[in-house]
């Protein structure tokens, strides 16, 4: 038989069998598809090599007028705000102690105990410790004047291992018999929260230390898993852990100056004591609390949505001469999440999809419920993209562009069949505009963290799948490369420059796809393959660069793959021999080498009938 030329149909699709699939592409991981050809994805190197503490569930990017361009990073232990390449801690302080922080330490142990009457401090939490002097011995005064993260508590005291002023682990010796002087200062940072969804409460739901022993616990921002919201109010930083208080960054007060609860600021009234999610409406500048606390109590509402004054962040009463005010949503028991689009605010209860405009006084907003029975997967899975709002149930995926529809998926049952729906809230969507592309991130079944994402191109209607540890991210706006967050193989914290270059910041970066099985004559005989010749576009390649095309057979549908053959590809191989026999073949290539790209076009097979036997 002559050469075959090999199309396979744009797109993975896994909702069917690899055989009821021929000539299409089933599996794939860290792969794209643009014009109709699949390639590998672009790589990512680390935006700082400066870390961050905990994990960061939320990032904000936005310019200020002085020409700043600052990122918000919100993570389950500290909020950070990053001017360039620095990490600048501006965690709100809960509480503080004034000349009233006492210190013992034990010969030959790092572990130093703090007494403190009015601490409130659960474990996990930070202290910032100032004004003591040196226990006598190796515990100085620049040991114990640091930022310090709590690792047990009773009712009056904490401990926390002393460091020296670069991290490491400091001992005490016989002469460390003080107590850190008379003019110890604590600040309290805000209680962190959990890296992990919990599902339910009682006894041992909240944070160890936190609660009288036996006691039943609720879940709220202290003891759940820690999702903020962030936006910006001209130049200055609003955010808000879920189900928490509010909090306000001042810019002109610089990096180091901390934020400070709403209740806090000049003038404030009735300002609101917790939210699910916090936003700026950026045509009538109103900030707006998606589930907040009324009026008058500080009991939080799930349904109840209150807005400010228009421009102001600290007036919150209603009144004949100004716009704040608030309305409870129709249906649900709480609202998931909301997202910001071009001519309303769209708010997801957890039975419906409601929308929010702005029409002026005497209303201010106006809310209609667009559709029921629809809901978000998490308070972050939905995304706006070229002018349609995409998001993710717990069972499907659908659009928004005026009306709801379900957003058609060859790879849903793969998804939704191998996902940790216990973690779901940690699952965020994102957009990719310079490939028209969304994703989603998700744990799978067997994780507890994200570990995969789905991926789908609006502008060619393809979806594929794959592997990547992140766990958030934001187009590229003011930077010139999405941004994500995500840990390096030393569990440490980093942010990181998307669709930068080809690798996994420096190494390698395996990248495959693989078709559907295929065959010739509808598998009545089987069929030899001779020889393969390839078709590959490399990009930054040199000659030793290369791809692995491997041919997989097998004689039934239900029988287990084998790899019959393997051959490298170069950019100056012509065609490569191969001797492979079998009723059903699938082909499959994969790179794992550094500093290049690839993309697939054509593969010509010289294939021919081989008998039935």
């Amino acid at each position: 038989m002559p050469l075959l030329k090999y199309q396979f149909k744009p797109g993975i699709d896994k909702e069917g069998t690899s055989y009821t699939n021929e000539f299409g592409w089933y599996n794939s991981d860290k792969i794209r598809f643009r014009s109709g050809h699949p390639e590998k994805i672009g790589g990512w190197s680390k935006y700082s090599s400066n870390t961050f503490t905990g994990t960061a569930r939320s990032l904000y990017n936005y310019g200020a007028a002085t020409g700043t361009n600052y990122i918000g990073v919100g993570t389950h232990l500290k909020f950070y705000i990053s001017d360039g390449t620095a990490y600048n801690d501006i965690t709100p302080i809960r509480a503080t102690t004034t000349n009233g922080i006492l210190f013992s330490a034990t010969n030959g142990s790092s572990t130093i105990t703090a007494t403190d009457d009015d601490h409130g401090a659960f474990l996990g939490d930070f202290v910032t410790i100032s004004g003591a002097a040196t226990l006598g011995g190796l515990i100085t005064a620049a040991v114990l004047n640091q930022d310090y993260q709590i690792t047990a508590v009773t009712t009056d005291t904490y401990t926390f291992t002393a460091k020296d002023t670069d991290g490491d682990a400091v001992t005490a010796n016989s002469s460390d018999s003080g107590n850190g002087g008379a003019g110890v200062d604590g600040a309290y940072e805000i209680h962190v929260g959990q890296d992990n969804y919990l599902q339910s409460t009682g006894w041992g739901a909240d944070l160890w230390g936190s609660g009288t022993f036996g006691s039943a616990s609720s879940l709220d921002a202290n003891n759940q898993l820690r999702l903020y919201s962030q936006d910006n109010f001209g130049d200055d930083l609003v955010f808000n852990p879920r189900a928490g208080s509010i909090y306000y960054w001042d810019q002109s007060s610089g990096t180091s100056t901390r934020a400070v609860d709403f209740s806090s600021l000049g003038s404030a009234s009735n300002t609101p004591t917790t939210a699910l999610q916090i936003m700026v409406s950026d045509v009538d500048r109103h900030i707006i609390c998606f589930g907040s606390n009324p009026i008058g109590s500080s009991t939080l509402d799930p349904l109840l949505v209150r807005w400010s004054d228009q421009e102001s962040a600290v007036d919150w009463t209603p009144t004949s001469t100004n716009s704040s005010g608030g309305v409870k949503i129709s249906s649900g028991s709480k609202i998931v999440g909301a997202l910001r689009t071009r001519q309303e605010i769209l708010i997801w209860t957890d039975s419906a999809l409601h929308s929010m405009r702005f029409v002026g006084a005497p209303f201010i907003f106006s809310f209609n419920e667009l559709k029921g029975g629809v809901s978000m997967v998490s308070p972050k899975a939905s995304v706006n993209a070229n002018g349609i709002v995409y998001f993710m149930d717990r069972g499907g995926f659908f659009t928004y562009s005026g009306q709801v529809s379900p957003l058609p998926c060859s790879v849903r049952d793969y998804v939704y069949s191998d996902i940790n729906l216990g973690q779901a809230y940690k699952i965020f969507a994102t957009a990719n505009i310079d490939f028209n592309e969304v994703m989603w991130f998700y744990p799978s079944s067997s994780a507890s963290e994200i570990d995969r994402y789905v991926l789908f191109n609006y502008i060619e209607n393809v979806w594929s799948v794959g592997t990547m540890v992140r766990t958030a991210w934001i187009e590229a706006h003011l930077e010139n490369n999405p941004i994500a967050a995500g840990k390096s193989g030393t569990d440490a914290n980093y942010l990181y420059n998307q669709e930068f270059g080809h690798d996994d910041d420096g190494s390698a970066m395996t990248a495959y796809i693989e078709t559907a099985d295929f065959d010739i004559e509808d598998g009545n005989n089987f069929m030899l393959v001779s020889k393969v010749i390839p078709d590959i576009q490399f990009r930054d390649a040199d000659s030793e660069n290369a791809i692995d095309v491997s041919i997989k057979g097998r004689d039934y549908p239900s029988d287990s793959l084998s790899t019959l053959s393997t051959s490298s590809i170069t950019n100056s191989t012509q065609q490569a021999f191969v001797r492979c026999r079998s009723r059903q073949a699938v082909l499959r290539f994969e790179s794992s080498g550094a500093g290049y790209g690839w993309r697939l076009g054509y593969f010509r097979l010289d294939t021919r009938l081989d008998g039935r036997k």
